[in-house]
């Protein structure tokens, strides 16, 4: 399966999921060595995509095509990938904020193959991430957002003001509005800043429901811990949701939704009201400790 085969399944089925039998024997080869294999063709996918950046040749097309090399680098390894619910983006006639909760590199990689089936996007991304080696360049020669996410004014207003100039330009924007990437779901860490460039830029905004802890965080270097093939990596995606007055509504909406799936597929979500308890539970074993 190509790059144009994968994209025209999206469209058509509005949505993918690994084939039976197209994946790596993975029963055979576990730990690190099945890991390293990962990592290698991963970075191998990244250093040709790196050529075309710093050329400045790297264009949709192009960055579709490695994104879906991602794909199949994780079936490569055993990893089963399951994308649904792009009736929503399919009907969609304008751009959109997609926004999702973010567990792990792999969906930054993964996502906007996805979407780009369907139109032109952009992504919100860290700073640090256009300073790393190879995937910087790419990051650069695509012009993503990106923000710092140490002063949350300043970031705000790069987010409303890049974003909402790309979408005036016809494009959707995605953005995981969360301070750091987490296996665990937690609703107070997800901020409103997607559903406040929704309602600036006019657009609804569309919730993506991401489960990828196929590809673990690493201990030492984050973006490079363990995969685990027994782990489905699944991408849904929500009805369109229009954003009235402050967006209360809305951000319920997309975590509620994010919630839910991930619940269904075994995930974790951690909400106020729990982590008040975890809290009042250590604060009460140190007593009973001390």
């Amino acid at each position: 399966m190509n790059k144009d085969q994968y994209s025209q399944i999206l469209r058509s089925e509005l949505g993918y999921q690994t084939p039976p039998g197209s994946s790596f024997p993975a029963k055979y080869v576990s730990g690190w060595p099945l890991s390293l294999i990962y990592y290698v063709k991963l970075i191998s996918n990244l250093t040709h995509a790196s050529f075309p950046a710093r050329r400045g040749t790297l264009d949709d097309d192009r960055w579709a095509f490695h994104s879906h090399r991602v794909v199949r680098i994780v079936e490569s390894v055993g990893g089963k990938v399951n994308i649904s619910g792009l009736e929503s983006v399919s009907d969609q006639p304008g751009p959109v904020v997609y926004i999702g909760n973010h567990m792990s590199l792999v969906e930054t990689l993964i996502l906007p193959g996805i979407v780009l089936a369907f139109g032109r996007v952009n992504f919100v991304i860290k700073e640090e991430l256009r300073h790393y080696p190879v995937l910087g360049s790419i990051f650069k020669a695509l012009g993503l957002i990106a923000v710092s996410r140490k002063n949350p004014r300043e970031d705000f207003k790069v987010v409303l003001r890049e974003g909402h100039k790309f979408i005036s330009n016809g494009g959707s924007v995605i953005i995981f509005p969360q301070a750091t990437r987490s296996v665990g779901f937690d609703v107070q860490a997800f901020n409103t800043l997607g559903v406040k460039l929704a309602s600036r830029a006019g657009v609804p905004v569309v919730p993506v429901a991401i489960k990828t802890d196929f590809h673990g965080n690493g201990k030492w270097i984050k973006d490079m811990g363990p995969i685990d093939p027994s782990k489905m990596l699944y991408f849904k995606f929500g009805e369109p949701m229009a954003v009235a007055g402050k967006g209360r509504e809305a951000h319920r909406y997309v975590v509620e939704f994010i919630s839910e799936n991930l619940m269904a597929w075994g995930g974790t979500v951690v909400r106020k009201a729990e982590v008040g308890m975890r809290k009042s539970d250590d604060r009460r074993q140190r007593t009973e400790d001390g």
